[in-house]
């Protein structure tokens, strides 16, 4: 039975508009975002604290108001977990979506106002539909489910007598979806919000067989888990033959790159189409305009004022940003947004390039620091660092150095990550040490820690133990011995990984 008439799928196109409007003056619409966030939140603690009354230019906000990281932004998010308001916005906070953490802590709590749900997060969802329509006119998307895998975390009170709540963003968008929004989407609310992965991934296939699903979204790494479960409970091999009217996958968080081809396996069909879109729990960024072509329209008007830091301006004490009119093709830029959440001229930790001014596209091309986030776990090098320092202790080892990169989802296994590791003095076991190193990652990476739950996403890491000299001796067979070549840590690709396998082979020590 049809869940939405095509006259309501009509609605989905007739948002068009609105895109097409940012899309032809994204100045003007990001000067008048930048305008009603300042008008907003002038009489908060935040901004009377930087004179946002009395701001009415960019370059005046950009002087008064200094960069800040999530470490920066946490004194003023902690009281408002605490209860106190119209700290950093002026609406209440209740919500906070609840991500992997900095360096100094496990997790990270961003601010959730209903402004925030309403104008960044839910309209962007509209508009990926309405994207979709647009490039597939004849589409019968919105007249099944879709299917909604979100995030290992449900709904929690912050204290016993809090009346607010934190959640992965899915988790704190599903509970706060307005009533249309559950009509079109699967599984009940009860098995999405589940917390424990193993059992909520049986009740979801179980749940979501007999339902006419025709568009799925969610990490690529959940999405496989689910797949492959409910192959085993319909004896098949293509997803098309239990859902013959799936067409679209809408994926986003980690590059969907090494995943393509096994999807191309698990989904074999002609109508099937693929989507990315970037959003993260600071907000709804961008999305695929033109499907098939490589580059995300950024959303402009989603209640977010958009600022890009050139890459050789990271990490100086005052560093400079430019607007939509100054950046340039393919050039590296950290994302720095203020939002209608209370983030100001926020650090997301983000890299994006260009790939079009008119209208503004973007790709996410990485990380501010070193990373692997192939699954979604976002382990950062002060994780692995601290890691390999407690992996070492327990075993009596000295590391010289290191370099991991993930090992991505096969036909025969899940993911997980392969290290390499010059020992100066090899770990007594080398078993306790990759157990510890593991453990400890678990300890300090709640979405590191999610991913290994049960071996169900990552397994258990595997270290290739090499002798001390072999990363100098690889860097001088690349004549980039001394000076400021060093071999990064983390890799979110096996480029480098591989060639130093295939070094360590051609050359036993």
């Amino acid at each position: 039975m049809k869940i939405l008439s095509p006259a309501i799928s009509q609605l989905a196109r007739l948002r068009m508009g609105r895109i097409e409007y940012f899309m032809q003056y994204p100045l003007q619409v990001q000067h008048q975002v930048f305008q009603n966030l300042l008008s907003a939140a002038q009489y908060t603690e935040f901004g009377k604290k930087y004179g946002f009354s009395k701001i009415f230019k960019v370059e005046e906000f950009k002087k008064n108001v200094p960069i800040h990281d999530y470490d920066s932004m946490k004194p003023y998010i902690q009281r408002v977990m605490e209860g106190e308001q119209n700290i950093i916005w002026n609406t209440p906070i209740k919500w906070f979506a609840k991500s992997s953490g900095t360096t100094a802590d496990k997790s990270k709590f961003i601010p959730i106002s209903v402004e925030c749900l309403d104008e960044c997060h839910y309209r962007a969802g509209r508009d990926v539909f309405s994207l979709y329509y647009y490039n597939n006119p004849d589409s019968d998307l919105l007249t099944g489910k879709s299917l909604a895998i979100g995030g290992s975390h449900q709904i929690n009170p912050l204290s016993p007598d809090s009346d607010s709540f934190y959640g992965d963003l899915s988790a704190v968008m599903l509970q706060n979806m307005p009533f249309y929004g559950n009509l079109v989407r699967t599984p009940d609310l009860s098995i999405a919000l589940m917390d424990e992965w193993e059992a909520k991934i049986e009740k979801m296939a179980h749940a979501v067989i007999r339902e006419n699903v025709t568009s799925i979204a969610g990490v690529p790494t959940w999405t496989i888990v689910l797949i492959k479960r409910i192959f085993e409970l319909t004896n098949t091999d293509n997803l098309m033959d239990v859902w013959p009217n799936l067409e679209l996958y809408i994926h986003g968080g980690v590059s969907f790159t090494p995943y393509r081809d096994q999807f191309n396996k698990l989904i074999r069909g002609n109508n099937m189409h693929y989507q990315e879109s970037y959003n993260a729990s600071e907000g709804f960024f961008a999305a695929q305009d033109v499907i098939g072509e490589e580059g995300l329209l950024l959303f402009l008007n989603h209640g977010i004022f958009y600022e890009f830091m050139p890459m050789e301006e990271f990490g100086k004490d005052d560093p400079q940003t430019l607007q939509l009119q100054q950046v340039e093709l393919g050039k590296n830029y950290a994302l720095v947004i203020s939002t209608n959440g209370g983030l100001w001229r926020y650090l997301v930790g983000d890299t994006i390039q260009f790939t079009s001014l008119a209208p503004y596209r973007i790709r996410v091309s990485g990380r501010t620091k070193s990373f692997i986030n192939a699954f979604g776990e976002e382990v950062i090098v002060d994780n692995s660092d601290k890691a390999i320092a407690k992996a070492c202790e327990r075993t009596g080892a000295v590391v010289n150095d290191y370099t991991a990169a993930p090992v991505y989802f096969s036909g025969e296994g899940n993911g997980g990550h392969e290290w390499i590791i010059a020992f100066e003095v090899p770990p007594n076991d080398l078993n306790v040490f990759t157990e510890t190193l593991d453990k400890t990652l678990q300890e300090i990476n709640s979405d590191y820690e999610a991913k290994r739950h049960k071996d169900m996403a990552l397994k258990m890491p595997i270290i290739h133990s090499v002798g001390k000299n072999t990363f100098t001796e690889w860097l001088k067979s690349k004549g980039k011995l001394g000076g400021q070549h060093k071999v990064p840590r983390l890799n979110n690709d096996r480029k480098i990984l591989e060639e130093i396998l295939s070094f360590v082979k051609q050359n036993p020590q």
